[in-house]
C-alpha cells in the first residue's frame, strides 16, 4: 500500500481485532489500583499489549522503514539515522510510521491501549504523534533525562500521555526507560537537551528535586508497554549488549486539547491556528468511552 495512511481513521488490516460489545471492551479496563499507582508515581508499567505475532509484524515493518530509500520516506515528520547498511546496526529515531505501514497505523487503535489511555486521561483520546527507536548492539542511543511536555507546550492544556512499547526485551543493560517516580508533580523545567550529557538536567533542579532524583529502571518483555505522564522525568542509557533494542512510542492527548502555535505542529502538517482544537487528518480521535 503506497499511500498516506493518515487518511484512514480506523484500522485497515487484520493486525488486531476490535471488540464489538461493551462487555468485550470491559476486559481491557485497568484496575483502580493501577490507575491510583499511575497518579501517585506518574507511570504504569508491565502491561501486555502485543502478542508474538504482532511484535514480529512490527519488527518486519520497522526493518523496512529504517531504509532512507523507502518509497514513503517523505511521509515521516522526522527521520534520524546513522544509515548503516546492516539493519541490526542502525541507530534510528523517526516520527510518522503510522502514515506508512498498516501495523504501525493500526496499533493506534489497539483496544488495550486506547482503553488504558482513556482511563488515565479521563476522557476521549486523540492521537498526537508516534515515534520509533532503534538502539543497535554495543552502541550509544542514550536519551538524556527530560520531560516530554517541555517539547509539547505548543499544545495546551497539559492533558497528554505517552505509551512506550517494547519490540525487544528491554533491560538496564540495553537501555530500557528509567523514570523518576513522583516527578510528574514538578513544574515544567527548562529544556536541557536530549543528546550529549545524560545528566544535564541536574543543572536546573532544586536541592529538593536532586534529593528526590531516584531512578527506577522499567524492564519490560517484548510486547509489554509502559505509560507515563508528560511531566514525568525519564531517560534511557546506551545499549551495552550484543542485541539491538527496538521500541515504538504512541503519544496521545485528551480530546479538547488546543493548538498554542501559529506554525506547523509537526513537519509538513498544515497549521492549526492557536486556540483551535486539535483534530483533522493528522490528529484523529482514537477512542471515546461514551461511544461503547
Amino acid at each position: 500500500m503506497h499511500e498516506d495512511l493518515s487518511n484512514y481513521h480506523v484500522p485497515i488490516s487484520d493486525f488486531l481485532a476490535a471488540p464489538q460489545t461493551k462487555e468485550a471492551w470491559a476486559q481491557f479496563r485497568l484496575s483502580e489500583a493501577q490507575i491510583e499507582f499511575f497518579h501517585q508515581r506518574g507511570y504504569l508499567a508491565g502491561i501486555q499489549l502485543l502478542n508474538d505475532a504482532q511484535v514480529e509484524t512490527l519488527r518486519q515493518e520497522l526493518g523496512e522503514l529504517v531504509d532512507p530509500q523507502h518509497p514513503q520516506h517523505h511521509l515521516f515528520y522526522e527521520f534520524h539515522s546513522n544509515e548503516s547498511a546492516d539493519p541490526a546496526k542502525v541507530l534510528f529515531h523517526a516520527l510518522g510510521a503510522w502514515r506508512i505501514t498498516p501495523g504501525f497505523h493500526d496499533l493506534l487503535w489497539h483496544p488495550q491501549f486506547v482503553m488504558a489511555a482513556s482511563q488515565l486521561l479521563g476522557g476521549a483520546v486523540r492521537f498526537w504523534h508516534d515515534q520509533l527507536f532503534c538502539k543497535p548492539a554495543y552502541h550509544g542511543g542514550g536519551v538524556a533525562w527530560h520531560q516530554d511536555y517541555s517539547y509539547w507546550t505548543r499544545t495546551q492544556p497539559l492533558a497528554h500521555l505517552t505509551c512506550w512499547v517494547g519490540l525487544d526485551d528491554a533491560s538496564r543493560d540495553n537501555g530500557c526507560l528509567q523514570y523518576i517516580p513522583g516527578s510528574h508533580r514538578w513544574p515544567d523545567l527548562p529544556i536541557t537537551g536530549l543528546a550529549g550529557d545524560m545528566d544535564a538536567i541536574q543543572s536546573v533542579l532544586s536541592a529538593e528535586q536532586k534529593a528526590a532524583f531516584q531512578p527506577v529502571a522499567v524492564e519490560l518483555k517484548k510486547g509489554q508497554c509502559s505509560f507515563h505522564h508528560p511531566r514525568l522525568i525519564h531517560g534511557s542509557y546506551a545499549n551495552a549488549t550484543a542485541r539491538q533494542r527496538r521500541a515504538t512510542v504512541i503519544n496521545v492527548f485528551r480530546d479538547g486539547v488546543r493548538s498554542a502555535a501559529n506554525e506547523p505542529l509537526l513537519e509538513g502538517v498544515p497549521v492549526i491556528p492557536a486556540g483551535e482544537p486539535m483534530g483533522g487528518q493528522f490528529f484523529p480521535l482514537l477512542f471515546d468511552p461514551a461511544a461503547i
